[in-house]
């Protein structure tokens, strides 16, 4: 059907051979992390609290110099620079409040997908895949709902169990593409 030229080809093998090696490095880094997490999950909270303020604090920095740049009198991009760059420097002043935060919008998080979920859930008539949906609606409203139950003391350790679990099975996931890579390979 379609032709390819051997550069193609050789970039694809490239690519896939360069693929295989990420993905199971990167699987094993992850499945460590993940176990850590799980191990110690205020360890990875503080963590998680820190890599997303910082990550704040640059959103907001950047946002401000591109307002600067592009238009100095648009209030709503320094109000959001300015949101970004307060925040971020609460939550690297007060990791524990900043845990709480991050807790807090978890359960928002878990909340909408809950009820998008339902809606998928209740739309899909005669559809196999229904159940599914429902199972992912029903876990999504119960994790927002243990979020909220004893919110902002278990976002201590809650935020770190559930970025840790992430991280587990994203490195399974990457693991896995990697092997698969590696027997296609063979093949």
């Amino acid at each position: 059907m379609w032709k390819y030229r051997s550069t193609q080809i050789d970039i694809d093998r490239v690519f896939i051979d360069k693929l295989n090696k990420y993905a199971k490095v990167g699987g094993v880094v992850f499945l460590l992390l993940g176990v850590v997490g799980i191990l110690f999950p205020t360890l990875m909270t503080m963590s998680t609290v820190i890599f997303v303020s910082y990550l704040m604090l640059l959103a907001g920095i950047s946002g401000a110099s591109l307002t600067w740049i592009s238009n100095p009198n648009d209030w709503a991009g320094w109000l959001k620079s300015f949101a970004l760059i307060v925040v971020a420097l609460y939550m690297i002043l007060y990791p524990i409040q900043g845990a709480g935060t991050l807790g807090l919008l978890f359960s928002i998080y878990y909340f909408m997908d809950a009820f998008a979920s339902f809606g998928i859930a209740f739309s899909s008539q005669g559809q196999k895949h229904k159940l599914l949906w429902f199972f992912n609606a029903l876990l999504s409203f119960i994790l927002a709902i243990v979020f909220l139950l004893n919110w902002p003391f278990s976002s201590v350790w809650l935020v770190g169990f559930l970025v840790g679990v992430t991280l587990f099975f994203n490195g399974i996931a990457l693991l896995s593409g990697g092997i698969l890579l590696s027997k296609l390979k063979k093949d």
